[in-house]
């Protein structure tokens, strides 16, 4: 039967607004007292009136109001929503850089509740916190006597300079004063430290003689930070952790990106295990980015110095809780990383994937077509290297109605279309992914 509601809660003449279920009701069917028990009462009670409003609106019937409800419900109490990366940037910063592996997501969710964090379970005394997670830290980079962890790359090298530095001279070359994002600039942040800057050579070219005639009483350590988000090329000259590691003071190299060990498709990413066998006495890296793990500042080498860093009183402050040590360890453990999955994609399985998701939604009619793209990989790693990829073209509009879809995709926008770049989007993905494509398509404009 035909029911046709009217702006003054009326449908075929009868006032509906008396129909509409009451909240006591309502907060009565088993999947919304489920949800209160899960989401809270005061979550499930706002999806509750919200859906009722609808009803008094007309935008919905009755009897639809707790379904309406329910799909109305978040799907956790978090601010942070799941979004599906198809940017085309494995590493993407405004998206939380690296997912996190099935075990590092499980092994989070074991460390939620009361843990032996920093309990020997089998003595019932105190032990080092995070023991188990900085011992795969070392079993991966076995040039490293030792290691710490601490809450963001940043801090790693705070905790460094601060440690060793406070009130001395940190040498670094002019070509390494780099801004590493939202105006962030490592001299700002090293200065913050009491440490004043030796700045030595010039953009281009800082030779080992420019180094040398630096050092003095002074000295703290020499610094080597890996521009990793721009290149220099040209008439250029860097000296290498070998050659700082003959001038007699401690050499402390920022790799940035947090490679552990050489990877073939980036040759010129510096690593953690080749600088320290260079003569490096400290590596400082991130854990979020090429290692594919949590948010966290790996610090790596001479024992003695790792320990001096480690007791510092500001070491407390920057130190990480039990979740990222949790996700460290299985990450550093664990299988195969989705960084290094997207990394190590196939772009002739990127191509049929995108063929099958592109014939599937024409089959819909939509405008969609499968091409060609370029992905980087982001997190201010490996500047320059570009990785063949396939990607879904769907019109412009597409953009902003899928970022604030039931299932947000963030893509990126080019020669006008709306590209959904698959080498960052798991496989197991892919019917989320065209779920969401056909959710916001209106088939009155499709061509």
């Amino acid at each position: 039967m035909d029911q046709r509601i009217t702006t003054d809660g009326t449908a075929n003449g009868a006032d509906v607004r008396r129909r509409i279920p009451r909240t006591d009701a309502l907060l009565r069917d088993v999947r919304l007292a489920e949800a209160a028990h899960r989401l809270g009462s005061g979550v499930v009670k706002a999806a509750v009136r919200q859906a009722q409003e609808r009803a008094r609106d007309g935008a919905i019937a009755p009897e639809d109001v707790a379904d309406s409800a329910v799909a109305l419900l978040p799907r956790t109490i978090g601010g942070l929503r799941s979004v599906i990366n198809a940017t085309g940037v494995v590493l993407h910063t405004n998206l939380g850089r690296a997912s996190l592996s099935t075990a590092a997501r499980q092994a989070v969710q074991e460390a939620a509740g009361p843990t032996d964090v920093e309990l020997d379970l089998r003595t019932g005394v105190r032990a080092r916190r995070g023991r188990t997670a900085l011992a795969a830290l070392r079993e991966r980079v076995p040039s490293a006597a030792a290691a710490h962890v601490v809450n963001n790359g940043a801090a790693a090298l705070v905790l460094v300079a601060t440690a060793l530095a406070a009130g001395k001279e940190i040498v670094i070359s002019r070509g390494e004063m780099v801004e590493i994002g939202d105006g962030f600039r490592l001299p700002d942040l090293l200065v913050s430290t009491g440490a004043r800057l030796r700045e030595v050579g010039t953009t281009n070219r800082t030779t080992i003689a420019d180094y040398a005639a630096a050092i003095g009483p002074e000295t703290a350590f020499v610094l080597k930070v890996h521009p990793s988000n721009f290149r220099i090329t040209g008439f250029t000259r860097t000296a290498d952790a070998g050659e700082l590691a003959t001038l007699g003071v401690p050499v402390v190299v920022d790799i940035g990106s947090g490679l552990l060990a050489p990877h073939p498709l980036l040759p010129d990413e510096p690593d953690a295990e080749t600088q320290l066998r260079a003569g490096a006495s400290l590596v400082t890296a991130s854990g979020d980015k090429l290692l594919g793990g949590p948010q966290c500042g790996l610090l790596l080498g001479e024992e003695e110095l790792v320990r001096t860093v480690s007791r510092h009183p500001l070491a407390r402050a920057l130190r990480v809780d039990k979740l990222t040590l949790a996700a460290l360890e299985a990450t550093l453990t664990g299988p195969e990383t989705p960084t290094a999955a997207s990394l190590a994609a196939d772009p002739a399985r990127l191509a049929r994937r995108a063929e099958r998701l592109a014939s599937t939604l024409a089959a819909d009619g939509i405008d969609v077509r499968a091409v060609e793209s370029a992905a980087t990989v982001g997190g201010g790693g490996a500047p320059g290297v570009t990785l063949p990829s396939a990607a879904v073209s769907l019109p412009e509009r597409y953009a902003a109605a899928l970022r604030t879809g039931p299932v947000p995709v963030v893509g990126r926008l080019e020669s006008g279309r709306c590209l959904l770049d698959l080498r960052a989007v798991p496989p197991e993905d892919d019917e989320r992914l065209a779920e969401a494509v056909r959710s916001v398509t209106e088939p009155a404009t499709e061509g």
